[in-house]
């Protein structure tokens, strides 16, 4: 059997095995998914930390790897994202990434002082989740720990500090302090190892209750409604499109007569809606991403109509928008519009993050739009554009978010959403067609929730608060993220020159 610095024998190779075949069970159920279950998320760190650090370094790595690449297929699976060539290499280079961190324990930890080598982890996984936003075509849709904890909304107000990464930190530390008390190198420091982080995480919980129960969001609040076309028009709609050879990506070529009465009659089922809701006392009212789909030919009478909607019960009406055109290399445009009580349209929005390897539109600017309204700052993005943390920070009081998801992960996706409403001080309204709406204040309470697959009409009605609050995450950004990068680059130079404190197993 191998050996660990501190002349303890290791546990026999069966014993290891077992704790990375229950690591990695426990890691499906924390990808961010439908299944999530919290506590999986502070389990499978531990055992796949104890499996790394009592055994070959770079064999131990290796199969880490493979357990975050079968939770990332398993994350695949639950969603019904499907198995493509760029989901499954999205899913590899994802799993490389996430591993560095216990790669790195193994290497530094019998190289650095006790204090420093518990950080190791927790630095290095807030690290790689932040680096996934930077590099990664998926933002935070995969990877981050943070969404797992979706219902503890004490431990979820770290977000307006620390930004997701610090939940991440928090579950690594745990699990690094686990096993150095595991491991029983020194009682005496274990000890003082595990108080200063249970002292760090009560205080984390504490003023996450705190900021709840003392400062709740306090403005006025404004009705906002929702509403989603009528389940028949969509289903009559999705048929047409169905008969078109080659699907959506030949509809532009179609004839109009083939298509356009579907759509028009979604339209209409949208344009009622909005009359219901403002006539019951909505004074916004959001349809979801793609509401509408019509020819370039049609476009600019579907937005007259939405006009003249918005004009005569006088209210802010938020359209999105799907067109079809035959202009290269996009076949169409996936937009939102948001248009006045007057009739005016005050911003045109085309969706910054395309979905990758589904979504062939060519993308918008990412310049989030912003105004001034009776009800606050409102701004707007598109579904996925809600998963990259640097575009979401925007001063606003309100952020609509029109999205169009399917039944295996709209729950999911929606649940990310709240991340957001807590890091920029926020309403979060996610009215999502064919996945669950909600909507969301600045401290991911939630306000109202509606599920598509159980209504014949999807409406979501919340009373939001006008106000939002400025978060330190708006103000210093991803700092803590930079930080825990720049210690793990810290923890590297003074590992690589000091000497071996104990020898890990061979």
């Amino acid at each position: 059997m191998n050996t660990m610095g501190n002349d303890r024998p290791t546990p026999p190779t069966w014993r290891r095995y077992a704790l990375l075949a229950l690591g990695a069970a426990a890691q499906l159920f924390a990808v961010g998914g439908r299944w999530d279950i919290a506590a999986a998320a502070w389990i499978f760190p531990v055992l796949l930390l104890r499996f790394t650090r009592t055994g070959r370094t770079w064999s131990g790595a290796l199969w880490v790897w493979l357990a975050n690449t079968a939770a990332a297929a398993f994350w695949l699976f639950e969603s019904a994202l499907g198995f493509t060539a760029v989901t499954l290499a999205g899913a590899i280079a994802l799993a490389a990434l996430l591993t560095l961190p216990f790669l790195l324990d193994r290497l530094l930890i019998g190289r650095l002082r006790p204090w420093m080598s518990v950080l190791v982890l927790p630095a290095a996984l807030a690290g790689a989740e932040f680096l996934i936003t930077l590099l990664s075509p998926f933002g935070t849709a995969y990877g981050a720990l943070a969404v797992t904890q979706y219902e503890n909304l004490p431990l979820l107000q770290t977000l307006s500090i620390t930004g997701s990464y610090g939940i991440g930190f928090l579950i690594a530390w745990c699990a690094s302090v686990v096993n150095r008390a595991w491991e029983r190198a020194s009682w005496r420091s274990a000890r003082r190892g595990a108080l200063t982080y249970t002292a760090v995480l009560l205080a984390v919980l504490l003023g996450g209750g705190a900021r709840l129960a003392f400062f709740p969001p306090g403005a006025p609040t404004v009705r906002i409604a929702g509403v989603t076309a009528d389940a028949s028009a969509i289903r009559a709609q999705k048929a047409a499109i169905a008969r078109i050879p080659g699907g959506r990506r030949d509809i532009a070529a179609a004839a109009p007569r083939a298509v356009q009465p579907a759509m028009t009659a979604v339209r209409n089922s949208l344009l009622a809606a909005t009359r219901r809701e403002a006539e019951a006392g909505a004074k916004i009212v959001v349809w979801p991403e793609e509401a509408v789909k019509t020819l370039a030919a049609n476009e600019a009478a579907t937005i007259a109509a939405a006009r003249e909607a918005a004009r005569r019960s006088g209210i802010y009406l938020e359209i999105g928008v799907e067109v079809y055109n035959t202009v290269a290399p996009a076949y169409g445009r996936d937009e939102t519009l948001l248009i006045d009580p007057r009739g005016k349209v005050v911003w045109t929005y085309q969706k910054a993050h395309p979905i990758p390897g589904s979504e062939p539109f060519t993308p918008g600017d990412g310049r989030v739009p912003v105004v001034d309204t009776p009800y606050g700052r409102l701004a707007n993005v598109i579904c996925y554009d809600a998963d990259f943390p640097d575009m979401m920070r925007v001063r606003a009081d309100i952020m609509l978010v029109p999205s169009h998801d399917w039944q295996e992960y709209g729950r999911a996706h929606t649940r990310k959403a709240a991340l957001r409403a807590v890091e920029g001080g926020y309403a979060v309204v996610r009215q999502d067609s064919e996945g669950v709406s909600a909507a969301f204040d600045n401290q991911g309470q939630t306000l109202a929730t509606t599920d598509y697959f159980t209504t014949a009409q999807q409406t979501t009605v919340a009373y939001v608060p006008t106000r939002g609050v400025t978060t330190l995450y708006d103000r210093i950004g991803d700092t803590f993220a930079w930080l825990c990068l720049a210690t793990v680059g810290a923890f590297l130079a003074i590992g690589l020159t000091a000497p071996l404190r104990r020898r890990p197993g061979n």
